[in-house]
């Protein structure tokens, strides 16, 4: 059976599962719908919470950002599973005693204020429209390769798909949903990565392979990749980093308290029956992602490797006898390249573009500055790096690089569409019950009766999805490509205002409020002055502010940490001009915070 078929096969009977579950676990309240009825066992709960983890960030990107950044890619393993750990240690039990439904209403109820509210829902928008585009732009990348549509068809396929047991199906249907496209998607991760640990390495275990040596050599998989890379012009593989130490770092706390800070997340534990199942839910989603993110670094350096041995025969460039000169015919030639390039190519995320018109690919780093390098480069005959290759694709090309069964590649093709699903329908339901809970049932119109309600929750998912959709196919210029940003802004404006509606008994509305403001303020600026901002004087444009990592080198992805800061500092400034918090709110604080049975008395403390 061909590959076309099995692929259609596979992500057809992933599709039928996930419609099924939502007609099976459909909606009819809206408990139901915003949480599950509030009753979900801790195990499927936690198996949930990795499939809304595990976006096609995780899946498609996470390996692909990896591969291409090497060492320094490790920064999005630390920053979002410590991000995980965040949430599961100071924000989800709290937040699941406190009992409401949404991110918004904790912080409406808890700062006495629906400004307050109104400004959360702002917030969590301006996170997770930005997150979802990315989610919808992997969804067109799959079905555009898989499928054999363009990438406008596969992002309404996907957008049917979600609709059919989104909508219907509320949070009960995604619950159940979502645990079916965790099993799928792992899956179609950790079977690839065993396959390949094995043809590299001889180990079947993924994350010992990374550490074991090249088959057939007594050389380590990651030292034979430094010398290929590096013969390449590029830096080492295990000491690049992105950028300065400081943006390493101030990135790696960006992403890891925008990931405690992204409500589609934390709704999830709302969705268990007490706080007690909160906590083992969370430390089973923990299990549940520790299983592909341990498996990410391998797939990564695993995906490199095979990619440079497909293009150049094994052989990067040699150098001849006298050590002047690169043998380019040790390159690929394009008209006899693998059919899985041919395949990539009908995507635009894998281009040749022969520059020195000798019919050979040329992959190499056109960027090094070493006048050596560029020396015998020049002397080759060579004009420049020919490959465009997308770091998207690495995942999922890296089954079809390293020739593995077809079924293994319809698998790899069911299990992104899983992660991105998954993650899109997390999202959306985030969306739409911001939309109707909080700002429709809350604010605007009080007396909506519950059946009101659930209508009005369900037409705002079906407008998001077409609203998510249209970003997919036309992303803003400035989120294009990245989810990351959504991080810095959940980052500057939501964790924050959780921290302190917990951990602050003196914290009042007007402080809350004016730290979300200023913190999701300064970040967007940043994102966009990055850019530069421009005033014309005379017939000269002038950069008044801005240009390129202006702050320090800090890349705007990261900035959400600096936001963050911004967004606790106005807080704490603007507090002291307002008057304390109500009493009642006082002692909302302490019970939520305190344990049942703690001796602690008051006072301050």
């Amino acid at each position: 059976m061909d590959l076309q078929t099995i692929t259609y096969l596979f992500v057809g009977a992933s599709f039928a599962l996930y419609i099924g579950i939502a007609v099976w676990a459909r909606a009819g309240s809206t408990k139901e719908f915003y949480v599950a009825g509030g009753g979900v066992h801790p195990v499927l709960n936690g198996m949930a919470t990795g499939a809304d983890w595990m976006s096609a960030a995780s899946f498609i990107s996470m390996a692909g950002m990896i591969s291409n950044m090497g060492y320094g890619g490790g920064l999005f393993l630390m920053g979002w599973t410590g991000g995980y750990v965040l949430l599961a240690m100071l924000l989800a039990p709290y937040l699941r005693k406190f009992g409401k439904f949404t991110v918004p209403q904790f912080v409406g109820d808890r700062f006495y204020s629906k400004k307050a509210s109104a400004v959360a829902v702002i917030c969590l928008l301006a996170a997770s429209v930005t997150y979802i585009i990315g989610q919808m732009t992997g969804v067109g990348v799959a079905f555009s390769r898989f499928l054999g549509v363009s990438n406008e068809m596969g992002i309404y396929i996907g957008m049917g798909i979600v609709f059919a047991y989104a909508v219907f199906g509320g949070m009960k249907g995604i619950t159940y949903t979502q645990v079916a496209q965790y099993c799928v998607l792992i899956l179609a991760y950790t079977i690839p990565a065993i396959f390949i640990s094995m043809s590299l390495t001889g180990i079947p275990i993924p994350q010992l392979g990374l550490g074991g040596n090249f088959a057939g050599t007594d050389i380590s998989l990651l030292a034979k990749l430094d010398q290929v890379i590096t013969d390449l012009g590029f830096g080492k593989y295990t000491t690049q980093l992105p950028g300065s130490k400081l943006n390493m770092f101030i990135y790696t706390v960006t992403l890891m308290i925008g990931t405690a800070g992204l409500p589609h997340v934390i709704v999830r534990f709302f969705t268990v029956p007490t706080v007690k199942a909160a906590r083992s839910s969370a430390g089973w989603a923990l299990v549940f992602i520790a299983l592909l993110y341990t498996t990410a670094p391998a797939v990564a350096a695993m995906a490199r490797m095979n990619l440079h041995k497909t293009i150049n025969h094994g052989v990067v460039m040699s150098v001849q006898g006298d050590g002047s000169l690169f043998i380019a015919e040790n390159s690929i030639v394009y008209n006899e390249r693998p059919d899985w390039m041919k395949r990539w190519e009908k995507t635009g995320l894998l281009g040749f573009e022969d520059k020195n018109g000798d019919g050979r690919i040329q992959y190499y780093n056109d960027k090094n500055k070493s006048p050596e390098f560029m020396a015998k480069v020049e002397a080759a005959g060579w004009k420049g790096s020919e490959l465009k290759v997308n770091q998207d694709i690495m995942v999922l090309a890296n089954p079809e690089i390293a020739q593995l069964p077809n079924w293994v590649i319809a698998l790899v093709a069911a299990g992104g569409l899983a992660a991105a699903l998954s993650t899109a329908a997390g999202l959306l339901l985030a969306i739409s019950s911001a939309i109707s809970h909080d700002l429709l049932k809350e604010i605007w119109v009080p007396s909506l009766s519950e059946k009101g309600e659930l209508m009005a929750g369900k037409i705002a998912m079906a407008c998001s999805i077409v609203v998510a959709g249209l970003l997919g196919l036309h992303p803003p210029g400035f989120a294009a490509g990245t989810v990351a940003i959504a991080f810095g802004l959940a980052a500057s404006s939501i964790f924050p205002v959780l921290m302190l509606g917990i951990f602050s008994r003196t914290m009042n509305r007007e402080g809350a409020i004016a730290g979300m403001l200023a913190g999701l303020g300064v970040t967007m600026f940043y994102v966009f002055a990055h850019k530069g901002i421009f005033f014309v004087k005379g017939t000269e444009f002038v950069n008044a502010i801005g240009g390129e990592n202006f702050f320090f080198g800090i890349s705007p992805n990261a900035f959400g940490a600096v936001g963050a800061c911004v967004n606790f500092a106005a807080a704490f400034a603007v507090k002291r001009m307002f008057p304390a918090p109500p009493a009642e709110i006082v002692a909302l604080v302490e019970s939520v915070r305190i344990p049942r049975g703690s001796k602690e008395i008051g006072g301050a403390h």
